[in-house]
């Protein structure tokens, strides 16, 4: 009995011996660096210079212009010149100064001249204005225009050659055209801020010219629509 005991006891206090002997393993920590970013590639290189485009490594910067036949860089004599201009000053490339015609009028300017050009037009001839009588206004006319009174004196409107036209020349039946559309001006001869008597100029004819030398700003299909009798055509053939 007291060897059956010696040996149980023997097992128990041989057990934690064997365990400390058979101690599992322990994993390693392995530390893994993280791969190197853009950032810190660039970290050495200066910030304030601009990056080079085309980039380097780009295709445009792999196919090289000489192959091409076409300069990267046009210098100032191979630029195309502009268009030429008659009677203007052009700019001769490669050179500093301008050409002037010999034919043109401004041949004899300086090119630093402030003097006007060729192509200045005369201001247009200023209107005179006369006293109309009392109701005979802007806003009186524009009144009479949408009354629905007969302004034109015709049914329809005419194909009016010039032969027509002229017979309308007197002051209770006063016709005019004025770019290619003809008015019975009867009706508005009262309100004419210039005067019954400069209206009459043109009455019987043409008018075009005389209007736009005065007051080329007026909109006269505006104007005179409610006076519209036809259209200006040429003389028939016989």
């Amino acid at each position: 009995m007291s060897s059956y005991l010696r040996g149980w006891f023997s097992l128990e206090t041989a057990a934690p011996a064997a365990s400390q002997q058979s101690d599992p393993e322990i994993p390693e920590i392995l530390h893994v660096s993280p791969p190197q970013s853009d950032d810190e590639d660039t970290a050495g290189e200066d910030d304030d210079v601009a990056p080079a485009f085309p980039a380097l490594n780009s295709a445009q910067r792999a196919s090289s212009s000489v192959k091409s036949g076409i300069p990267s860089i046009l210098t100032d004599a191979l630029r195309m010149p502009p268009p030429p201009m008659p009677g203007l000053a052009v700019r001769q490339p490669g050179t500093s100064g301008l050409i002037l015609p010999p034919s043109s009028k401004v041949a004899s300017l300086s090119p630093n001249s402030l003097s006007p050009g060729a192509t200045t037009q005369k201001p247009p001839k200023k209107s005179r204005k006369v006293a109309l009588a009392p109701g005979h206004g802007a806003l009186d006319w524009a009144d009479l225009k949408s009354s629905g009174a007969d302004l034109r004196g015709v049914d329809s409107l005419m194909r009016i050659p010039p032969s027509v036209l002229k017979t309308h020349n007197k002051k209770h039946d006063a016709w005019s055209a004025f770019n290619g559309k003809v008015y019975n001006m009867t009706e508005y001869l009262p309100f004419h801020p210039g005067g019954e008597k400069e209206l009459m100029r043109v009455a019987g004819r043409d008018g075009t010219k005389l209007f736009v030398d005065t007051h080329a700003w007026v909109n006269v299909d505006f104007m005179l629509d409610s006076c519209m009798v036809g259209f200006l055509v040429p003389e028939p053939s016989s």
